[in-house]
C-alpha cells in the first residue's frame, strides 16, 4: 500500500516532510512512500500580515483539504504554524524530536553589526515586542516570504537584520547565516517551535510513525498549545511558550501582554501527565493577575 504524505511546497517543508519518510523508511524498508506537495494560501498572500487575512490557518487548509478528500494519508507541519483549533477527524498524531527552540539573529552577508538605519524584519508580535526590549533603538518591521524569500530582502538591503526560527535555519543547512541564537530567557520562542506535527484522519493506522514520534516533545507541546490557547493566541497574539522536561515533571514559561501593552513571563510545573492542565491553568492565572 502507497503511503502519501502531504507537504507544503516550500524547500523547508520538503525537508520536513523528508525526515518523516525517512523515519517511515526505517521502520518498513518495503513502504511505498510518495510526498504530494502543494500551495497554501498562506504561501500565497505575501503582501500582508497573517493577522490581516485569516491567520495560522491559512497554511494548513489545503492540506485539512486533500486529507478529507483522502488525496493523502498524513501531512507535516512545523507545530508553530498550527492554528489551536484541530479538528477532531484531523487528529495531531505524531511528533519530532524537537530541535534548536531558540530565535536566530541573522544579518546581510558580509555584515557583522547592525544599521541602525535600517528595520529590523521579524513575522510575529511576539517577536516583535521582544525585540523592542532588546533593541530599543531599532525599527522593527514585518516581513513575509519563505526563509529563502525573507533572506533575499534581507542581502538586498531592505532589512539591517532579521529574526527566523534557528530549527527552520539548521535544517536548510543556514546555520552559518546565524549571526547570534537567543536564549529562551531573551526572546521566549513561539509555541511548538522546533517540533514537527504529524496530522491525519481518525481511521488511519499511524503505527509507521512509531520511530518518529517523541513522548518528550509531545509532552512539551502539550502544555505549550494549552497555554497558548486559552489566551485564545494565535499569530494575531503576541505569546509565547516554552517547555522542558525533566523525569517526570515538566517546567513551562509562559510570555502575556496585557491590554495595555505590558508584557509578563511566568513559569509553572507539573507531572508530564498534568501538562495540558497546568498549561492552561498558568494562561489563566497571568491573566487574571495582569488584566
Amino acid at each position: 500500500m502507497k503511503i502519501r504524505i502531504g507537504s507544503r511546497d516550500s524547500r523547508l517543508a520538503v525537508i520536513q516532510s523528508e525526515m518523516v519518510i525517512d523515519s517511515i523508511r526505517a521502520y518498513d524498508p518495503t513502504a511505498e512512500v510518495e510526498l504530494v506537495t502543494m500551495k497554501t494560501t498562506g504561501d500565497l498572500i505575501l503582501d500582508r500580515p497573517l493577522s490581516q487575512i485569516g491567520g495560522k490557518g491559512l497554511f494548513v487548509k489545503e492540506l485539512d483539504k486533500a486529507l478529507l478528500e483522502r488525496r493523502v494519508d498524513f501531512t507535516v507541519h512545523s507545530s508553530k504554524d498550527l492554528p489551536m483549533d484541530i479538528p477532531p477527524e484531523l487528529p495531531l498524531v505524531a511528533f519530532s524530536h524537537r530541535a534548536d527552540p531558540r530565535d536566530a539573529l541573522v544579518l546581510p552577508q558580509g555584515v557583522d553589526t547592525l544599521d541602525p538605519t535600517r528595520p529590523i524584519g521579524c513575522a510575529s508580535l511576539r517577536r516583535t515586542l521582544q525585540l523592542k526590549k532588546l533593541f530599543p533603538h531599532h525599527q522593527v518591521a514585518p516581513v513575509r516570504g519563505n526563509v529563502q524569500t525573507r533572506l533575499a530582502k534581507l542581502d538586498r538591503g531592505e532589512y539591517s537584520a532579521l529574526v527566523l526560527a534557528c530549527a527552520g535555519l539548521d535544517r536548510l543547512g543556514l546555520e552559518s547565516r546565524i549571526s547570534r541564537r537567543f536564549p529562551v530567557e531573551e526572546m521566549l520562542p513561539a509555541a511548538g517551535q522546533g517540533i514537527l506535527a504529524v496530522q491525519s484522519r481518525a481511521d488511519v493506522d499511524t503505527s509507521c510513525l512509531s520511530r518518529f514520534h517523541d513522548p518528550v516533545a509531545a509532552v512539551c507541546l502539550t502544555a505549550e498549545r494549552a497555554f497558548v490557547g486559552a489566551l485564545d493566541g494565535g499569530c494575531s497574539s503576541p505569546v509565547a511558550a516554552h517547555a522542558t522536561v525533566d523525569g517526570d515533571t515538566v517546567t513551562l514559561t509562559g510570555f502575556y501582554v496585557d491590554r495595555e501593552g505590558e508584557s509578563y513571563i511566568e513559569s509553572s510545573c507539573a507531572a508530564c501527565a498534568d501538562a495540558r492542565e497546568m498549561g492552561a491553568e498558568l494562561a489563566v492565572r497571568m491573566r487574571r493577575d495582569h488584566p
